[in-house]
């Protein structure tokens, strides 16, 4: 059985150049909504989304539709979502929104921070794909469709030959 992301465009922006630097497979912990430190490593093997947010960021809102649904669609295959919360705001409070928004991915929270183990944040939402082996492959600064990382991996299977 293929990739469910066979015959698909193109449409995430690649990292720059300077990327090639984070060719080493990257790691962070960082606590989740029960207090759990929880480490990007845990997830080796699958294609991870690591969406960078806020409550008060309205386009960071309006994305979160469309990462529950890439992670709904893939969870259980080959991808998935974490949300990293980028404020300070109580535990209890974020739950509540995480709740109301009906998100089903895991949320890490996060001081603000103009720089991550992933790479600069220039604004939110900022997202970065990292590959089953850990390595960051793609930015996106900006809202993105679940369409456009799906197009972005069957890209790259394709390019390695894994279609």
């Amino acid at each position: 059985m293929g990739s469910p992301f066979k015959s698909v465009y193109f449409l995430f922006c690649a990292l720059p150049f300077a990327a090639a630097a984070l060719a080493e497979p990257v790691d962070f912990s960082l606590a989740d909504l029960e207090g759990k430190q929880r480490q990007l490593s845990e997830f080796r093997g699958k294609w991870v989304l690591v969406n960078y947010w806020a409550t008060w960021c309205p386009p960071c809102i309006e994305e979160l539709s469309e990462l529950e649904i890439f992670h709904n669609r893939y969870q259980e295959k080959d991808a998935m979502v974490i949300g990293v919360n980028m404020e300070n705001i109580p535990r209890d409070r974020l739950r509540a929104f995480v709740d109301e928004q009906f998100l089903s991915f895991p949320i890490l929270r996060s001081e603000p921070a103009v720089e991550t183990p992933l790479g600069p944040i220039p604004g939110l939402p900022t997202s970065y794909l990292v590959s089953p082996q850990g390595e960051v492959v793609a930015r996106q600064v900006g809202p993105l469709e679940a369409e456009m990382v799906e197009n972005f991996i069957a890209k790259r299977l394709a390019e390695e030959g894994q279609d």
